[in-house]
């Protein structure tokens, strides 16, 4: 929008995440001028709390704004991004990009032919760990960066069974595409987003489909395993063109105890990056006096991810240029993984991607 007044930004999509979006926006420097969603209830809660306009059609919202956050379901990710691009508005899009690769590369082709930009919604790289993991690459202090143990697993966390996330036509996936999404994100940033190789990977429906499955919390109503058709755990291997490889565990339900860690593996030192707790730990050795080795404890402060996030988003729409940060041909390197780990656990067989 290249102008010195406060952006004027909506929100697509009136759920939690979008609720959750619209009170930290109205921290921002923006103007939040209203939101859309095809449920009346959701409107009108939404226009309750945040006195703007909510819409049940989206040009409306358009007309008035210079940018959207699009908090939607997965599937219709892409009829709103693709609409707010075509109108030549800026786009945050919560992650996934998509539900499937094909309508991924859909969202792709729209932002390259649009005056606007689209962001992903990776909010998990604003943490100040990963800041300060960023920052000691640049620094050169863990030196070739060779392998990322990613984790994301949930020893109880199926969402409520018969809500959208556990709907394959809806979420396009269960747990590997939910939370993995982040996982996989957060690998592939550390190892600055080499070119892809080959994937292996095997995706698990165990837990969400049973009468018997126990839990203590649920987010979200349980309607029973009638309403469960995704996977809840998944496995990978990714090896990149440059010889570096990701490890991936991921899963809503898993009899062992829950993990949020990643270990960042460097030929001068390593890292490792609780996602739950924010403890930062660096791992080196050295020479002098004698051969030893370091354990290196990070304090820092916690921040808001998703605010810190918007706050890019925000800035990046008033000077009307992408941030470099969060693009959309990351997301889709994302997308792809995901969409590789299905292909080989329906199959059986490793997916090389070197030669898609």
């Amino acid at each position: 929008m290249s102008s010195n007044r406060p952006p004027r930004l909506g929100i697509v999509g009136l759920g939690n995440i979008g609720h959750h979006h619209a009170t930290r926006l109205v921290e921002q420097d923006a103007d939040l001028v209203g939101g859309v969603d095809i449920a009346e209830p959701a409107r009108e809660r939404f226009e309750a709390e945040f006195g703007v306009t909510a819409y049940d059609d989206a040009t409306d919202l358009y007309d008035v704004a210079d940018a959207v956050i699009v908090t939607t379901p997965n599937r219709f990710h892409e009829e709103y991004a693709v609409s707010a691009l075509d109108a030549g508005l800026d786009v945050l899009l919560e992650k996934p990009l998509a539900h499937s690769l094909e309508s991924a590369e859909r969202i792709v082709a729209a932002a390259k032919e649009s005056e606007g930009f689209c962001m992903v919604g990776f909010n998990n790289r604003f943490s100040n760990p990963v800041e300060i993991i960023k920052h000691a690459q640049r620094e050169d202090r863990f030196g070739d960066v060779n392998h990322i143990e990613a984790n994301y697993v949930r020893r109880r966390g199926v969402p409520g069974r018969g809500s959208w996330f556990t709907n394959k036509e809806v979420a396009g996936g269960g747990s590997l595409i939910d939370i993995g999404v982040h996982a996989i994100d957060l690998a592939l940033y550390f190892l600055d987003f080499p070119e892809l190789a080959e994937v292996t990977g095997t995706t698990r429906s165990q837990f969400g489909g049973r009468d018997d499955y126990a839990f203590v919390e649920m987010w979200g109503n349980d309607t029973g395993p009638e309403g469960f058709n995704v996977d809840d755990s998944a496995s990978a291997f990714i090896r990149c063109a440059n010889g570096t490889t990701i490890s991936l565990e991921v899963a809503w339900a898993a009899n062992r105890p829950t993990n949020d860690e990643f270990f960042i593996r460097g030929t001068e030192a390593g890292a490792h990056f609780d996602r739950a707790s924010q403890d930062l730990t660096f791992y080196g050795t050295g020479t002098g006096g004698a051969n030893h080795l370091t354990d290196t404890d990070i304090d820092t402060r916690t921040t808001d991810t998703h605010q810190a996030e918007q706050a890019m988003f925000v800035d990046a729409v008033r000077a009307g240029e992408a941030p470099g940060r969060n693009t959309i041909d990351e997301g889709l390197a994302v997308q792809r993984v995901i969409d590789a780990i299905y292909r080989s656990s329906e199959s059986g067989n490793a997916v090389r991607l070197t030669d898609e």
